[in-house]
Parts: C-alpha cells; sequence; structure tokens
C-alpha cells in the first residue's frame, strides 16, 4: 500500500531532526493484522547515523507527525523502534467509492514510466522431461511482467523453446544410441549427452514406429 503524504510527512519531519537528505522511508504491511495498516522502520535506520535510541527517534518522529493530515487514526512504537500506523475508518470509507469508479484499474500506477524491463521466464528445455516447474515458471513470470506494466513500466517478455543446437544434437545422438542398443548394434551416448529413463522412452517410440529400418540410415555417422 502506497500512501505518499504520509511518506512525505516522514520525510520532513526526519529531515528537520537531522536526518540529511540521503535516506529512503519505507513503509510496508505488518505481517499481521493487529501491527497495524503500514510500518516503517524509518527510526532504526537513522538512529545510528543521528547517534540516537531508535525508540526515542521513533518517539520523536511520532510526536512531531500531524497525524489526521495523513490519514493516520493512531501511531505505535513497537519493537526495537518499529513504528506501526493505523488508518483513520474515516480515510478507508472514503476510499469505497474511488476503488469503485476505479474498478480494474485500481492501483494502478506510473512510477515505473520511461522505464524498460525485460522479463525472461520459462524457457523451457526440451532435451528433458517438462514438469510442473516450466508451469510455475510460466505463471509467475507471465504475473511480474503484468505487474510491471501496471506500474508503468514498458514490459519486454522473453523466453526460449531452446529447440536447435548442440544441446540438441546431443540429445538426437542419445536417443539414437538407445534404440541402436535396443536392436544389439553398439551404441555409445555422446559426451554431455543425456541418460534418462525418458531417452528410452523415446527410443521405444522410434522401434514402434519403424522397427529397426533406422539402424543404419540415421545417427551421428550418417549423418557426417
Amino acid at each position: 500500500m502506497r500512501l505518499p503524504e504520509l511518506n512525505a510527512a516522514l520525510t520532513e519531519v526526519a529531515k528537520g531532526l537531522g536526518a540529511g537528505d540521503d535516506f529512503e522511508v519505507l513503509l510496508e504491511r505488518p505481517r499481521e493484522l493487529a501491527h497495524g495498516d503500514l510500518a516503517t522502520n524509518l527510526a532504526m535506520v537513522l538512529a545510528k547515523r543521528m547517534k540516537r535510541s531508535p525508540r526515542d527517534l521513533a518517539q520523536e518522529l511520532v510526536d512531531r507527525l500531524d497525524l489526521s493530515a495523513v490519514h493516520i487514526e493512531k501511531a505505535e512504537i513497537a519493537g526495537p523502534g518499529f513504528i506501526n500506523f493505523y488508518l483513520s475508518k474515516d480515510y478507508l470509507r472514503d476510499q469505497l467509492p474511488v476503488i469503485a469508479r476505479a474498478g480494474s484499474d485500481y492501483g494502478r500506477g506510473t512510477w515505473g514510466a520511461g522505464r524498460t524491463v525485460n522479463v525472461e521466464f520459462v524457457s523451457a528445455n526440451p532435451t528433458g522431461p517438462l514438469h510442473v516447474g516450466h508451469g510455475r515458471g510460466a505463471s509467475l513470470g507471465d504475473t511480474v511482467a503484468r505487474l510491471l506494466e501496471f506500474t508503468g513500466h514498458e514490459v519486454h517478455r522473453e523466453f526460449y523453446v531452446n529447440d536447435a543446437g548442440i544441446q540438441i544434437g546431443k540429445l538426437v545422438d542419445s536417443i539414437y544410441a538407445r534404440y541402436r542398443q535396443m536392436h544389439g548394434h553398439a551404441g555409445e551416448i555422446p559426451e554431455g549427452g543425456y541418460h534418462g529413463e525418458y531417452v528410452r522412452d523415446l527410443a521405444r517410440e522410434l522401434e514402434d514406429r519403424y522397427g529397426d529400418r533406422l539402424t543404419g540410415e540415421w545417427g551421428p555417422e550418417a549423418r557426417e
């Protein structure tokens, strides 16, 4: 969740306390709902450079904030110096018509405008069996790309089928070696070739379709 008003207010208060300019306010959702709607570790980040106790600094940051002006009902100091913020009920209520009007565009942003991102995902390697991880990579990769587009980035999706080149040649030679072995001929898996049981399965498919007719007609020797 982004709350620019709170971010800007925390930045100004911290600068007023002597934090300088080279810091960034990070607001995150707490893991537990009981800890509020937003939280920041700003006091812990700044404490060392300002030679202050993190909890004391956190309290002073809160004391100097105009909470109502940034839609906050209350703020609490937690643990070693976290600040937990609770959004006001009025603010939350006022967001309902905003969400309704925006529909599926609610949350869309432009902070990524002008930035180009290349997302490479899936790249399934056909020299081995596909598995559930390839499907997982496809869904996660596309989700990342959509989120980046939603925030204004120009996104290029890229994935490779990897169905050509040296490794495919080694897969072919590995299958052919198993095929020859099945018919009593010499057959050697090439260096860097493939030894999985799936290679035997593919060789059996060749046998089912062609019998022994390919034992002397195909393979690395024939291609040379």
